[in-house]
């Protein structure tokens, strides 16, 4: 278990950590956007424990021109709005929109949406916050950082070991206290 408190910051995935992933598509329209299970209830309960809520998401559907950035900005607001229903917070996302291997390179496991994180934060300290993915990448990118890591278990296949492996949304209680 980790100890936390609001001088930490939690960083999350947004497919197969707070919705449902899509595998081999995208969430292209809110009524294809449904909340991953344990997430509303217990979004608010865990987000109030961290001082920052930061999404960071590889959102290539963008470059593929299947998702403009407006309607991505809609998706997101929607999610944003929705869990501020049941209490939680989300202080920002942070969306890499351009093609694997592609400049500007923000994609996971790239630490650059968490630097911009911290500019906009600066009280943001890597060794306070926790990465929660569903993937390697995921991982990666809060291991480079010094981050604890939660994988959450999914289809996907994974060999990068996370701090604490979970089954769902709602076991990320269990992880910090």
């Amino acid at each position: 278990m980790t100890k936390v408190d609001n001088s930490w910051t939690l960083f999350l995935d947004r497919d197969g950590v707070i919705n449902k992933r899509i595998f081999g598509g995208y969430i292209l329209d809110l009524s294809e956007f449904e909340f991953a299970d344990g997430v509303l209830s217990t979004f608010g309960a865990l987000s109030s424990k961290f001082g920052r809520v930061v999404v960071v998401t590889n959102q290539q559907c963008v470059a593929l021109e299947q998702l403009t950035e407006e309607k991505l900005g809609e998706i997101h607001t929607w999610m944003i709005a929705e869990l501020n229903k049941v209490g939680g917070k989300i202080d920002v996302v942070f969306a890499a929109k351009e093609f694997k291997n592609q400049a500007p390179f923000r994609r996971k496991p790239s630490p650059k949406m968490a630097h911009e994180a911290r500019e906009l934060f600066p009280e943001i300290d890597f060794q306070k916050s926790i990465m929660v993915g569903d993937t390697d990448t995921d991982i990666q990118f809060g291991q480079d950082l010094g981050m604890k890591t939660v994988l959450i278990v999914s289809k996907e296949k994974t060999s990068v070991v996370a701090d604490y492996t979970i089954s769902n949304f709602s076991d990320l209680l269990t992880c910090i206290e």
